[in-house]
């Protein structure tokens, strides 16, 4: 098996196998170092991107430079915003950036319509993807518009634990206020309130969930 079958097999159970197969005579892997920028606002994009190893932060950036945190890609998740911009050769209005090493695979644009009209298994993923990402921005907005920063803090906490399947979380405390958009003045009193109620215990280069 060649390597981008490998990835597939391993991170995109939901595809079919003669799709994997016409995926893997396409497209190409490409590794992304961690901190490197993979998507920018205004770029048109010539390739669908599937995470199959890493971590990609999703973002809106602002004129002052702000970041406003969307959502993270994991590995078995699909960019939707890259499939909607790459099939109607759109501009990105989104930022995406590795936050670890990360491993991407490329599928050309001009494989998309073929992909959606041959391949159920591949539709059906496109769908699910829209959905999903859709219901984290719904989310998102919820968070902002109607939860304080201390109940925004643990939301965002909880789903980042549940995301990594692990019970210690590597982030500074200027990367969560960035994904928060508040300051990390703002964090650290909010995370020491949490492990003053024994919710979490702050280490130097970690965070780790109690309760």
């Amino acid at each position: 098996m060649s390597a981008i079958s490998n990835l597939l097999h391993d991170h995109f159970p939901e595809l079919d196998s003669q799709l994997k197969e016409f995926i893997a005579n396409v497209a190409a892997v490409k590794a992304i170092p961690a901190g490197t920028a993979v998507m920018r606002s205004g770029q048109y994009l010539k390739n669908t991107m599937l995470i199959a190893e890493g971590r990609i932060k999703i973002y809106r950036e602002g004129d002052d430079g702000n970041e406003f945190f969307m959502y993270y890609l994991e590995p078995g998740d699909a960019c939707a915003l890259s499939m909607i911009c790459a099939a109607t050769a759109r501009e990105s209005e989104i930022m995406a950036r590795a936050v670890e090493d990360s491993t991407i695979i490329m599928i050309p644009v001009q494989y998309m319509e073929e992909l959606m009209k041959n391949y159920k298994s591949w539709y059906r993923f496109v769908v699910e993807t829209y959905r999903h990402r859709f219901e984290e921005l719904l989310e998102v907005l919820d968070s902002v518009v109607f939860k304080n920063m201390d109940e925004r803090l643990e939301i965002y906490l909880k789903n980042q634990f549940r995301l990594l399947g692990a019970n210690e979380l590597k982030v500074t405390h200027q990367q969560i206020a960035s994904d928060l958009n508040t300051s990390r003045e703002v964090v650290t009193r909010l995370l020491k309130k949490m492990e003053q109620r024994g919710d979490i215990k702050i280490h130097r280069s970690h965070i780790e969930r109690i309760a």
